[in-house]
């Protein structure tokens, strides 16, 4: 499989192959796991291709995501047509070749199902970046979420090589909560008025993991916990 940026790279379980030296991490698609209702999910690199399925999703669950993603200026149907897409793919395209940003698709049984991205990559002395995700409506309450965020998770140190990432989620977003303490994140601060939501800033809480802080991966614990069935 190809993608715009170059070969896909498929790994099956946790991969030992060299990293590249300008932008590791990328383009790589992740192992699959199993999820207990028995589906497959990997993340894999958004393409222009996925641009239907983007557009689609994201307007039939406008009321799931408007709420919690920063202000359109546009209406939320026009900021996600074909212009709106090319212009948001060639942003993130541009940003990837500089190894800025991994914007990775959740894939569930093949399907696109939703996104998680790795931004604001930063090397050497600071060596991190944040985490953020959606995930599509149909796909809710099934574990793909938690599922995505580990496997990104573990991307991002294994691959990628970062020391630490970060997130953040609104104080009336307990399920996001959820997600990211289940995968071992832990509450480092509150920051006020943080992003523009929806219309307004909003304050966010703001959590954080180290590369080192636990004897194992993400996936590991979930697979430990009964939270995912088995690696594919």
């Amino acid at each position: 499989m190809f993608d715009p940026f170059g070969r896909v790279r498929r790994m099956r379980g946790p991969s030992t192959a060299p990293r590249d030296p300008v932008h590791p991490g990328w383009p790589e698609a992740t192992a699959s796991v199993r999820l207990t209702d028995g589906s497959a999910l990997r993340l894999r690199p958004l393409t222009v291709r996925d641009g239907e399925a983007w557009s689609q999703q994201r307007i039939i669950d406008e009321s799931w995501l408007r709420p919690v993603e920063p202000t359109q200026r546009a209406s939320w149907t026009a900021s996600h047509d074909e212009a709106s897409w090319r212009h948001t793919f060639g942003h993130l395209r541009d940003m990837s070749r500089r190894g800025i940003i991994v914007p990775l698709v959740i894939e569930v049984d093949g399907q696109f199902a939703g996104q998680v991205t790795i931004g604001n990559i930063q090397h050497g002395g600071v060596s991190e970046a944040w985490v953020g995700y959606w995930v599509h409506s149909p796909y809710m309450g099934r574990g793909v979420a938690v599922a995505a965020c580990a496997l990104a998770t573990d991307h991002a140190f294994s691959r990628i090589g970062l020391h630490r990432l970060t997130a953040t989620y609104l104080p009336d977003n307990p399920a996001s909560r959820r997600v990211l303490a289940v995968n071992g994140y832990r509450e480092e601060g509150f920051l006020r008025q943080n992003l523009h939501i929806d219309g307004r800033w909003r304050d966010h809480h703001f959590v954080a993991q180290l590369a080192d802080e636990h004897p194992d991966t993400c996936v590991s614990r979930l697979l430990k916990a009964g939270r995912l069935a088995a690696w594919r």
